[in-house]
């Protein structure tokens, strides 16, 4: 098989698995808004439970939910059976996955669930079945095909049921109110904690690393800051007044423009002026979003209380440079 074909087949998966998705989000109703609203109020846990392929799923949503200030846990059903109900209190729910609706291992254990007074909320491609029946919400997940050219092996219904969960965790946690220092709580070891829950005056570019040239430098002295400062970058200027920037894609663009002739262009006619702002007390990652929306990698530090310039934020800074060190923390 050449490679083009290989890219073929794989792009027919991607595409079976939007389908799928596509779908999914015509299958939310009234129902979804309950099960919301029910984990919303919830005074204890969300138990998530499922077999196979539904029940590895099932762990995601779980670690998802926590990882959003939502207590969750995955329970196998099996373990539930031999002594692990114990876990369960009155105050909990259920989340049941199950594709097909008429997992065996399932029969046993959600009418030991409804037993113990809880809630169960089932997410089925079968809202028909009899196990569907037995819970109080069912959250229809149907996909037409799986991606698997069997049309057997779990993929395009795992990440319809993958969806469907984030989408219960995301809505639950802003309704609850959970925010960015709520999130910088619950990861306070992690990478993602430290860098994008930051301040941005923590993590910015000050003082003599700063890389700056006057507007009438040549393109000569340009290349040789942003080379020396190794940032991409320069600032056009002086610390009172930043007049512009000069980045990596305006050299290329100064260099389309005037061919050749680019020896005698000034650090004026070659810069972006007005760069973008962000305010020092603003968070990492307000900043990784103004870059991602305007698909660029620095951002002027402005003091929050003056409006001064106070330095300057890379997209390396963002996600970590090897001789980061976090001002303050």
């Amino acid at each position: 098989m050449n490679t083009e074909a290989i890219i073929t087949l794989g792009q027919e998966v991607i595409e079976t698995e939007i389908e799928g998705l596509s779908g999914l989000s015509t299958q939310l109703n009234e129902t979804f808004a309950r099960a919301v609203e029910a984990i919303v109020v919830l005074k204890g846990k969300v138990v998530l439970s499922g077999v196979g392929k539904s029940g590895i799923i099932g762990r995601k949503i779980a670690a998802t939910m926590v990882s959003l200030g939502i207590p969750a846990m995955f329970l196998h059903p099996v373990d539930g059976m031999h002594g692990d109900l114990g876990v369960i209190s009155a105050d909990d729910i259920a989340v049941i996955l199950s594709n097909s609706g008429t997992t065996k291992e399932l029969s046993d254990l959600i009418p030991a669930l409804k037993r113990l007074g809880i809630r169960i909320i089932m997410i089925t491609g079968n809202p028909e079945t009899h196990l569907a029946q037995e819970a109080d919400l069912v959250l229809a997940c149907h996909v037409a095909r799986e991606a698997c050219n069997l049309g057997l092996a779990p993929t395009a219904s795992t990440t319809a049921q993958l969806a469907l969960g984030d989408a219960l965790a995301v809505v639950v946690s802003r309704l609850k109110g959970f925010d960015r220092e709520d999130f910088k709580v619950l990861h306070p070891a992690g990478e993602l904690g430290k860098q994008l829950m930051c301040r941005i005056d923590q993590i910015m570019i000050s003082g003599e690393r700063l890389p700056f040239v006057s507007p009438a430098d040549n393109l000569e002295t340009v290349l040789a800051e942003m080379t020396a400062k190794k940032l991409g970058i320069t600032l056009v200027g002086g610390h009172e007044h930043i007049e512009g920037i000069v980045t990596d894609g305006d050299l290329r663009r100064a260099l389309l423009k005037h061919k050749g002739a680019v020896q005698n262009l000034s650090a004026r006619e070659i810069m972006t002026p007005a760069p973008k702002t962000i305010p020092g007390n603003m968070l990492a990652i307000d900043a990784l979003d103004i870059m991602e929306r305007h698909q660029i990698t620095s951002l002027i530090v402005l003091d929050e209380a003056t409006q001064a310039f106070a330095g300057v934020v890379h997209l390396h800074d963002l996600l970590g440079r090897g001789n980061l060190a976090l001002k303050g923390l």
